[in-house]
């Protein structure tokens, strides 16, 4: 599809231009009107324009008509005094979302292929990369990841979406540096701990152990074997202990008998004197022997009493002697053992913990591996199936390559061939080239130029500044 022609009035400055349906270059010095034109079409197929005048100077409307050999026509006016209007026909027949319609039929580099060269080399890229026609949303981007990545400018083409997921400055890799970096972090703190834990240490026995239960065992026994052994002291020192309480006995009846005899004697040798006395005295001497029976049988009833209670212990010791008492050195050493092992299990723990974590920090590390990897993959099979501006467009990392070669490799003469044979893509689309300032290309780059649109069948409206005071349209 081609223009058959274009009429323009009061747009930028134009006041009335006219071009047929073949391709032209305009020429004539700066200010002639030359870009105007090329504006004024390009107004007509993306309803925008970085002037800030769109309406000629004293007018209130502007308008633009591009008819084409199919039987399409685009009418465009720009209004200051109600709102703009646009039309867009096909053989009559009203086209519904004009402004979407159009997008369809035209490229951008279609409509300033020389801006195209002046581009730096990550906008040419981009420019490339968003003429690939794939069909996509942030629900498909979900379905492939499960999630919408962080950190993505999803107003870029799908390639360049998918090289940012998987970049190395993308929150994917970003997070699974992260995610190893806490792994060896872990590791290493595990490795610490484990230098204090025994070899073989086995946590859930002693993690078990019931070790108040043992110090209570031991205790018991500790109690038995000591009652065990005071009993056979006990009763070691029975006959030794009996000698001591007949010492003690026949002392206190030595003891009484010195006294009486003692008495006796005073009283004897008061007889004589005391005459008068004699038979009191005599009468006291009746009453000693009763006293000293009585003495007697004071001792003798302390003696029995301290002799009851000795058998008596001697009874309780009896239950023990024969017993043989329980060796404890081996509870003990467990005891010791298991004081010795329960201390690490806190840092046993904590090192299990940390090794479970760095299984499930390794999950996701992988997780994160595996979207990566997919972000890698899915240029490849997006190319598969996608609509490709240009022969030979291929896509590593998020460059494109024309022919394995970066499209920053080529000339500004073969960068512009490029945007012929992008605008030829689309056979259904509008075959027309807009070139401005095709003085800033060599002479024989632009013949070049000039003869592969027409031999691809392309229409071109070219600009070219010359010394000519007036605009001149010269058909090609």
């Amino acid at each position: 599809m081609k223009t058959s022609k274009i009429t323009i009035k009061s747009l930028f400055g134009i006041s009335e231009q006219e071009i047929g349906g073949k391709s032209v270059e305009l020429t004539g010095r700066k200010g002639a009107g030359k870009t105007s034109v090329l504006d004024a079409i390009r107004y007509a197929l993306t309803n925008s324009s970085n002037r800030d005048w769109v309406i000629k100077n004293g007018e209130a409307e502007g308008e633009i008509i591009v008819e084409t050999d199919s039987g399409l026509t685009i009418d465009r006016k720009a209004r200051s005094n109600k709102a703009d209007f646009v039309s867009v026909k096909e053989n009559g027949t009203k086209v519904t979302k004009p402004e979407t319609f159009l997008k369809t039929i035209i490229t951008p580099l279609q409509l300033n292929p020389v801006e195209f060269t002046q581009m730096s080399k990550d906008e040419q890229n981009r420019a490339i990369l968003d003429l690939i026609e794939f069909k996509w949303d942030l629900n498909w981007i979900r379905e492939q990841f499960g999630e919408i990545p962080q950190g993505v400018n999803y107003e870029q083409n799908i390639l360049q979406v998918l090289n940012d997921i998987q970049a190395e400055n993308g929150s994917y890799f970003q997070s699974r540096q992260d995610i190893n970096r806490e792994i060896r972090n872990k590791r290493a703190f595990i490795e610490d701990i484990a230098k204090d834990i025994p070899s073989g240490y086995q946590a859930e026995k002693w993690q078990n152990y019931d070790l108040p239960g043992k110090y209570s065992e031991l205790m018991t026994i500790k109690d038995r074997n000591g009652k065990i052994e005071r009993a056979r002291e006990f009763k070691d020192n029975y006959d030794n202990k009996l000698r001591g309480l007949e010492a003690t006995k026949e002392i206190a009846v030595s003891a009484a008998k010195a006294l009486i005899n003692a008495e006796r004697d005073s009283i004897n040798s008061t007889i004589a004197r005391l005459t008068a006395e004699i038979k009191a005295e005599q009468d006291k001497l009746l009453t000693l022997d009763n006293k000293l029976n009585d003495k007697v049988n004071v001792v003798q009833a302390e003696f029995e009493k301290s002799k009851a209670k000795l058998d008596a212990d001697v009874g309780i010791a009896e239950k023990y002697i024969y017993l043989d008492t329980i060796p404890v050195d081996g509870l003990q050493a467990e005891i010791n053992e298991a004081e010795s092992m329960i201390k690490h299990l806190n840092e046993y723990k904590r090192m299990v913990d940390m090794q479970n974590e760095i299984e499930d920090l390794k999950e996701k590390s992988e997780e994160y591996t595996a979207k990566i990897e997919l972000a890698r993959k899915l240029p490849g099979k997006i190319l598969e199936s996608a609509t490709l501006p240009v022969e030979g467009l291929t896509v590593e990392n998020g460059i494109p390559l024309i022919n394995g070669l970066p499209v920053s490799n080529r000339s500004d003469g073969e960068l512009l061939e490029l945007c012929v044979d992008i605008a030829i893509n689309n056979p259904s689309g509008l075959q027309i080239i807009l070139i401005d300032g095709a003085e800033k290309l060599d002479d024989t780059s632009r013949d070049k130029l000039y003869s592969k649109c027409k031999e691809k069948g392309l229409q071109f409206i070219a600009t070219r500044t010359t010394n000519d005071n007036e605009l001149i349209v010269t058909e090609l």
